[in-house]
């Protein structure tokens, strides 16, 4: 079988000028570098680790243990439907069974399995040491780990949630779910939600600025882009759920009828929320698995994939159209012709980006000379089974056909046939093609022919009956049903598909324990993959960073994984004796400065489990424990950031010894090579990067919490509603005025802290000081003005939207106070510079956005009524 020959690459030579270094390294730097990632001794030290390698393991084998529990849930699912009548479980067990398996399989599996593999496998796809923030990735993964394992348990105390994984209101109202049941899902699964927006806001920032010098926004690996769009989408769609469930918690806790129709809410606000964020969710779960097959799929062939620009800007579009499709599940709710009209003409739109990556995945396999190996197998598999999933979605968008099969089993199967063949296969196939990267060993290929055949035959003959037991009428939800129906026979062929489809994952395990149980050998190449994840390394990634020049960069130039190993290329030695990699420019990925990084330490897995515990025990009441956790994760996230932003240890350092085509002859000072800066301030930092990030998953969240304010105004037949009225115009107009003093006054804080000098710390403390009181003062004008007006959130869910928004503002003051304060410590203990200005500058954002939403919420309560009369 020939090697593949993707692009006429060209032979390296001792004279290439291309090479970043090509001089011999000294002697004791390799050690230097392993010393410095050196990971924790011991195995519950691991703990503490923070690398992307030992992380990504430990998410990787958290989600796939959730995706084994929900299958057991599945299981009990299957044996109390497989025959008429049964008493396996009862009404509420079921209910509860139901909801914790579409909860944890939708939550706690799907989500973070892809979020897991991108931890693992980018840093090495990029050509980094690891992503920028380190101790994000290791906070998100144990805020996930505790959180998962807490809401697992619910099912063994009678409290696990059982309004549906949807959890649609009024079933969830106090008056219906009146336990702790709902109270569960809701703060469970919302601080879930918070550890995925964390582990997006990582991946974001490090496929932006830690690619590898040449690594061109054209030459990065499909996984990437794929990973980059899903990281927008969890950006923008998951704060719709988030504020979801604080509408309902506060509804639930202090009786604030969001969604209560006799006190002005509407329960389709829910539906409304919950979708925006459930329908991208369908393709933040496909997307990464489509990204995976993209990359295999050359590999296999051993041919680069067919249509590439082709399929990065399908990646996008599927993305873009994805959020236009959220009332697909509400073509029943009494929506208006106009919306169901467009929303079902998006549904269909979206076929077309899908099916353009499912023929180029398919020319590729055709072009090239495919091995026939595990992996393939799951790839195969997949593509049967998705496209028979994108075949349905078809007919349940168009309306006529939606209505007839709504919340039938024709709708589980095609639910099934999308999530599991567009997500589970391809992370099957992805398991078998990067296991060598673990230990070096790959998994057996007989075990994995009786893996996939068990697997693919189960799927199928438990699901495919289910369309036409959705056709016959069957509803989904049901825990039992009468033997006179005619859905005997194929709820009994199910319920034996599904066991043999769990007799694969079972197989699958017992292989993966007996290849984990044999000693490690070298990692090699074993399906001759072009990309840089299969570069030789150690505990710190690459020896040097790569040099990339094309697409599949091992395939243009096989000597690169013996210069890389050999330090010819970027960074071959430590800087500082600590961690460090490269950042790089967004779009063509010139070098910008070392990033150093922090090494293993106890404060995100502190972090993490008093952010849980802040949540689960508020969930049972427990009010003052509840706070002492959040009080220690406050503390936890301080420490390691009071760690973050260190004096450079040298204004320059040198990263390789020539300059290459391309690069300013400004970095190069006399002496030769090519030096770079360590640490960036402004936007060339990381910590600016993800400081924008969260600032639109904040701006999201508010966004979310005015629609319901709008929903609910226009459904009022006149807005302010009998019993409500607006503040006088004076309390507003002061909360304006002291916001934009605020801003300004933040503002010169950050340019004297620019200027430097002591007289300018000096200054800096004062106008903090001061443009925190002018911030307090408006929250308190806003909240006065409005008390005076006879705000009662509990007598209408019009004055209960605008205390929300305002208790959201009051929350974000709290997080300027200790903002402000940590910045203020930060300028007395000497850590506040010219070039150490990353609190600073983060500080500034806040309080300008936290100024622009008190605006916004002034005006849309002010002018909302106007526009209405």
């Amino acid at each position: 079988m020939k090697h593949p020959e993707p692009h006429a690459g060209r032979e390296a030579r001792d004279d290439d000028d291309t090479l970043p270094s090509r001089l011999p390294r000294p002697p004791g730097e390799e050690e230097a570098l392993e010393r410095a990632w050196l990971p924790p001794r011991g195995w519950w030290r691991k703990v503490s680790a923070v690398n992307n390698t030992i992380v990504g393991l430990f998410y990787i084998g958290t989600a796939m243990l959730m995706f084994v529990l929900a299958g057991l849930l599945a299981l009990a699912i299957r044996a109390q439907l497989a025959v008429p009548e049964n008493t396996l479980l009862s009404a509420g067990t079921y209910n509860q069974v139901f909801t914790m398996h579409g909860s944890i399989m939708m939550f706690l599996f799907a989500v973070p399995i892809v979020e897991a593999v991108a931890v693992y496998l980018l840093p090495g796809m990029l050509g980094a040491r690891d992503l920028p923030f380190p101790r994000l990735s290791a906070y998100a993964f144990w805020a996930y780990a505790i959180g998962a394992v807490a809401f697992f348990l619910t099912i063994f105390f009678g409290v696990a949630p059982d309004g549906g994984w949807f959890m649609y209101p009024p079933l969830t109202s106090m008056e219906h779910s009146p336990g702790l049941n709902a109270d569960f899902w809701l703060l469970g699964i919302g601080f879930i939600e918070i550890s995925a927006i964390a582990g997006a806001i990582e991946l974001i920032v490090g496929i932006l600025l830690t690619r590898p010098p040449g690594m061109t926004l054209a030459r990065m690996p499909i996984y990437a882009w794929a990973m980059l769009v899903v990281g927008v989408m969890i950006v923008f769609a998951f704060p719709a759920l988030i504020a979801g469930t604080m509408l309902l918690e506060m509804e639930r806790a202090f009786d604030w009828p969001f969604f209560l129709a006799e006190r002005g809410g509407d329960p389709v606000l829910w539906q409304h929320l919950f979708w925006f964020f459930g329908h991208p969710e369908v393709y933040i779960i496909f997307l990464p698995a489509a990204g995976l097959v993209s990359m295999m799929v050359p590999a296999l062939a051993r041919t680069p994939l067919v249509g590439h620009r082709a399929v990065v800007v399908a990646l996008v579009a599927v993305g873009f159209f994805s959020f236009a499709l959220w009332a697909h599940h509400m073509f029943s709710a009494g929506l208006s012709p106009l919306a169901l009209s467009f929303v079902s003409a998006a549904s269909l739109a979206v076929a077309i980006p899908s099916g353009i990556q499912v023929f180029a995945w398919i020319a590729t396999l055709w072009r090239g000379e495919v091995q026939m190996k595990a992996p393939t197998l799951f790839i195969l598999g997949f593509l049967f089974i998705f496209v028979l999933g994108g075949l349905t979605g078809v007919m349940v968008a168009v309306i006529p056909f939606d209505w007839q099969v709504h919340d039938s089993y024709f709708v589980v199967a095609h639910l099934h046939y999308v999530l599991i063949g567009g997500m589970v296969f391809p992370i099957f196939a992805a398991l078998y093609f990067w296991m060598p990267l673990v230990k070096g060993r790959p998994m057996s290929e007989g075990f994995a022919r009786w893996v996939f055949g068990l697997m693919f035959v189960g799927f199928n003959v438990a699901f495919f009956p289910m369309h036409i037991l959705g056709l016959e009428g069957m509803p989904r939800r049901v825990y039992s049903y009468d033997a006179d129906l005619g859905w005997n026979l194929w709820n009994a062929v199910a319920t034996v598909g599904a066991f043999t489809f769990a007799a694969g994952v079972a197989c699958f395990f017992l292989d993966l324990v007996r290849t984990q149980r044999r000693s490690s050998q070298p990692v090699g190449n074993p399906w001759q993959a072009g990309t840089l994840e299969w570069l030789k390394g150690g505990n710190y990634g690459v020896r040097s960073i790569p040099q990339v020049d094309s697409r599949e960069p091992l395939w243009s130039r096989p000597s690169l994984v013996e210069e890389v190993a050999a330090g010819r290329h970027w960074l071959p030695p430590t800087t500082s004796g600590g961690r460090e990699t490269l950042v790089t420019s967004p779009l063509d990925a010139q070098p910008w400065y070392v990033l150093r990084l922090p090494g293993y330490g106890w404060a995100p897995v502190i972090a993490a489990a008093g952010t849980a515990a802040f949540f689960l025990l508020l969930t049972v009441k427990l009010v003052i424990p509840a706070f002492v956790g959040g009080v220690v994760a406050i503390a936890a996230v301080l420490h390691w950031m009071w760690q973050s932003d260190p004096a450079p240890h040298a204004p320059l350092v040198r990263v390789a010894d020539r300059v290459p085509p391309g690069m300013s002859a400004g970095q190069a000072p006399q002496q030769g090579g090519v030096w770079l800066p360590v640490g960036g301030s402004g936007r060339r930092s990381h910590v600016w990067w993800a400081m924008v990030i969260l600032l639109l998953v904040d701006a999201t969240i508010f966004a979310s919490m005015a629609f319901a304010h709008v929903h609910l105004s226009m459904r009022s037949e006149v807005c302010p509603p009998p019993g409500a009225a607006l503040p006088a115009a004076r309390w507003p107009l002061a909360a304006a005025g002291l916001l934009l003093a605020g801003s300004l006054l933040a503002a010169l804080a950050r340019r004297s802290v620019h200027a430097g000098g002591a007289r300018r710390q000096r200054l800096l403390q004062l106008l903090l000081a001061a443009a925190f009181g002018c911030v307090a003062l408006a929250w308190g004008a806003d909240l006065l003005g409005h008390l005076q007006a006879g705000l009662e959130p509990r007598a209408r869910a019009w004055d209960a939207t605008i205390a929300s928004m305002l208790g959201y503002q009051g929350f974000h003051v709290g997080v300027l106070l200790m903002m402000a304060g940590f910045t203020l410590a930060r300028s007395f203990a000497g850590r506040l510079a010219p070039d150490r200005r990353a609190a600073m500058d983060a500080t500034a954002m806040m309080w300008h956005y936290v100024t622009l939403q008190g605006l916004v919420i002034a005006a849309l309560v002010q002018f909302l009524p106007l526009v209405m009369d």
